[in-house]
């Protein structure tokens, strides 16, 4: 078996606008939870993330965990514009979970938080973007979300 390796792309951090409760819908439980805002700082890439240009579809599964669906506009240091879009998981115990909901800070290592980004651009000077894959190892913490992303090679 082939070994998967990465490197760094940048460490990405999100603050969140209160969550909308959409309630029980046909796919689950349905949040919205709105994006105020963030940055982003890698060797390669580094910026801001626009506020009010993203959200994520917060899903809860019928199995408790969460599954996200969430896009963001990026303006990176050179003012290009990057669209990020990312797919992922997040499960823990119900007591961790319970201490997350309460807006606690908790430690990444106490649950399971991945996300699949892929990024789309005009911009000549950041390209490469619309060909890599990246995955991502994520934190929620009070008010935001703190993730480091990895191209993977």
């Amino acid at each position: 078996m082939i070994e998967l390796k990465s490197r760094a792309l940048f460490t990405l951090s999100l603050n969140l606008h209160p969550i909308h409760e959409l309630g029980l819908t046909p796919a689950g439980e349905r949040r919205v939870v709105p994006v105020s805002g963030g940055r982003f700082e890698g060797d390669r890439l580094a910026g801001e993330v626009l506020p009010h240009g993203g959200s994520d579809l917060l899903l809860t599964r019928a199995d408790g965990s969460f599954q996200q669906d969430v896009r963001l506009t990026l303006r990176t240091g050179d003012g290009a514009l990057v669209l990020m879009t990312y797919r992922g998981v997040r499960h823990a115990a119900p007591e961790v979970g319970d201490r997350i909901a309460r807006g606690e800070a908790v430690e990444g290592s106490e649950y399971y938080l991945r996300i699949v980004p892929f990024f789309e651009t005009a911009s000549p000077a950041h390209a490469w973007l619309n060909r890599i894959v990246a995955v991502g190892i994520g934190e929620r913490r009070p008010g935001g979300v703190t993730y480091d992303i990895f191209e993977i090679l």
